[in-house]
């Protein structure tokens, strides 16, 4: 295969909709079909950097969890790509909600991975993760993910897929996502699988509508300059790292995309963050109501494409 072929694949493995969300239901005008060559763009924009140094943000607060926690889906993916880019870009950190934090940061340690810096501000309630493979800390990001990060619809309030407005829990980073590029500097790429997240702004709102229950409330309406729409944002994570390994030309680490040592870090972020199931909201080592089987099968099929 070649690496056009192979993206093309990994992209094909995480685009399914197993929760029935709506992304894909006109066959010709969808959220897959809306962001078509956005995937290729963004693990390029990296890949061809010569120095990229990846600044990411995550956290889904789920209010009415049992406990009230935030979310499985993005702090895993977080982790993965920490995990896979930690040693072949310049530096990969994290700001996350402190109590989002201390999950991811459960998730680095089971992974086994060297934090060079964990940095509290209290005041603000946040904390950054920093992974960096020089001597020198850096915090000149020239790209910034989104993933699984809601932002505001149409009417500045924040909603969840239900349409239950959960402003007050939300991360209300979005108003830098908003600035040109020439003032904050970095490509910005956004991962989601709902159409209320950052970076849904990118599709048009007829299309949101026209897919997506309860669209005309929940569609985020802030850009990124790319878009990834999965069918679970965890697998958007798994589809970036793999797409960048591509056109690197890297092997990644062997037990990367391996189901059992993702479920082994997950079962330690829930524990230890906690976090919760965002569908069930139960404090569980699953993601979006899907059992681990269905969950993993995109980690099966991207390491198949990676050995082809």
């Amino acid at each position: 295969m070649t690496n056009s072929e192979k993206l093309a694949a990994i992209l094909a493995a995480v685009q399914t909709d197993p929760g029935n969300r709506g992304l894909a239901r006109d066959p010709d005008d969808n959220l897959f079909t809306a962001t078509a060559g956005d995937f290729e763009r963004a693990c390029r924009s990296i890949a061809e950097h010569p120095e990229p140094i990846l600044e990411m943000e995550t956290g889904f607060y789920i209010s009415n969890g049992t406990p009230p926690a935030f979310e499985t889906d993005g702090p895993l993916g977080v982790v993965f790509l920490l995990r896979s880019l930690g040693s072949i870009l310049r530096q990969v950190g994290v700001s996350t909600p402190r109590s989002c934090g201390a999950a991811i940061a459960a998730g680095a340690r089971t992974a086994k991975l060297d934090l060079d810096k964990f940095l509290t501000d209290p005041g603000a309630g946040w904390q950054e993760i920093h992974l960096q493979t020089l001597p020198a800390y850096c915090d000149d990001a020239t790209h910034a993910i989104a993933l699984e990060q809601v932002g505001r619809a149409g009417d500045y309030r924040y909603y969840s897929m239900r349409g239950r407005d959960i402003t007050e829990y939300a991360n209300c980073v979005d108003g830098w996502y908003l600035l040109p590029i020439e003032q904050r500097g970095a490509i910005t790429i956004g991962i989601g699988d709902g159409g209320n997240e950052i970076g849904m702004g990118r599709i048009p709102h007829e299309t949101i509508v026209k897919n997506i229950p309860n669209g005309d409330l929940i569609h985020c309406r802030v850009p990124t300059d790319h878009l990834i729409v999965a069918g679970v944002s965890n697998w958007g994570a798994y589809a970036l790292a793999a797409g960048i390994f591509v056109l690197r030309g890297v092997k990644p680490p062997a037990d990367l995309f391996d189901p059992d040592r993702e479920l082994a870090i997950l079962e330690a972020m829930v524990r230890e963050g906690p976090l919760v199931d965002g569908v069930t909201g139960l404090q569980t080592a699953t993601v979006d109501g899907l059992t681990w089987d269905e969950y993993s099968r995109p980690l099966i099929a991207i390491q198949r494409i990676l050995d082809s």
